[in-house]
């Protein structure tokens, strides 16, 4: 009984996301690969000319944008003039302008990496080991950390999840934000890495680890301040939604979804710094109610994903689950349009 009224209530905070049916939402062909630009760039490099550095933040935080907004195809023709332009700022600059122009050198190539990951590209080994380089040249641990998150997580897609929790625990234990007082950033910082390692762990079938570290991470993020604006890495920030949305995912990845379900209701979108964060969400859900054969409910959460980022739904791993759920034998209205829509399946 307790199970059935937490998948009704979990039920109800994703059909509310939907803002109109699968069929309505505008996208009649799947776009192209995003990241070809810049998987190309990386072998035949565009060449940049140096510029200030206010305009350099300020193409940053447009790729950011592009990248939070869920608009894979925008930055990935954004990123090949980025990197050029900030490599050569770089490249031109000494003392503190340089550290600064390296910092911007590598978040670029952490979006690179988030983009190459999404696309399941192994550009992303390249990218993110050009981030890390570039974050330690610029001393900023705020950098450091998100290199290393993204490292990590190409990492853990090569099977090699022990190597990255232990890498991602020695950054977080780096940041100086132990029992005692420590900035928000640093708190922020080192729950991002927790929360990262703990999905790491939960891949590689470490179930005590996934859940100590999802532990330490709740208790990390307890310790930040409240009411002040979500912090945390270039691309994810630290807050109790997060927090549930790894349970989530954790659960899930681990073989034990019914455990997930609860922390579905916990999520409030609102705490949730982004929209490709919102549908980070929708796609942990869609994976926990498929994997507890839910066909329904997993398909209404693609739905939902569709109507927030339609850009997210056609990324090979949710195309993959799309087509899985074509070839169920349960038959779900509207379910063929929506896989000929994102790419899953051809007329």
């Amino acid at each position: 009984m307790r199970r059935r009224e937490l998948m009704a209530g979990a039920l109800g905070v994703g059909a509310g996301l939907i803002s109109g049916s699968g069929d309505d939402v505008a996208a009649a062909q799947p776009a192209a690969n995003p990241a070809a630009a810049m998987e190309s760039a990386l072998f035949e490099p565009v060449i940049g000319q140096p510029t200030d550095l206010r305009s350099l933040h300020t193409s940053l935080s447009a790729a950011r944008s592009a990248f939070s907004n869920a608009r894979y195809s925008e930055l990935g023709q954004a990123l090949p003039s980025l990197i050029a332009t900030a490599e050569a700022t770089r490249d031109a600059a000494v003392g503190q302008r340089r550290e600064h122009a390296q910092t911007v050198v590598a978040r670029s190539y952490v979006l690179a990496t988030e983009l190459a990951v999404k696309q399941h590209s192994e550009a992303a080994w390249a990218t993110a080991d050009r981030a890390l380089l570039a974050a330690r040249a610029s001393g900023s641990p705020q950098a450091i950390s998100e290199a290393a998150r993204v490292l990590a997580i190409t990492m853990r897609r090569a099977g090699r999840s022990r190597a990255a929790v232990d890498f991602l625990a020695r950054t977080a234990t780096s940041l100086g934000a132990g029992k005692g007082f420590a900035s928000a950033e640093a708190l922020a910082a080192k729950t991002c890495l927790l929360m990262t390692a703990a999905y790491t762990a939960a891949s590689g079938k470490r179930r005590s680890t996934a859940l100590d570290l999802l532990q330490e991470a709740e208790e990390t993020a307890g310790r930040m301040p409240i009411g002040e604006k979500p912090t945390g890495l270039f691309t994810i920030s630290a807050s109790p939604a997060e927090c549930a949305m790894y349970r989530i995912s954790s659960f899930t990845v681990l073989g034990t979804p019914d455990d997930a379900i609860p922390y579905v209701t916990q999520v409030n979108t609102a705490q949730l710094a982004s929209t490709e964060r919102v549908a980070r969400y929708l796609t942990d859900t869609a994976r926990m109610w498929h994997q507890l054969g839910d066909n329904h409910r997993t398909f209404s959460a693609l739905r939902a994903l569709e109507a927030t980022a339609p850009e997210e739904v056609q990324r090979p791993a949710l195309r993959a689950l799309t087509a899985d759920l074509l070839y169920a034998p349960q038959n779900l209205p509207g379910l063929r349009v929506f896989a000929v829509r994102t790419g899953a399946a051809v007329v």
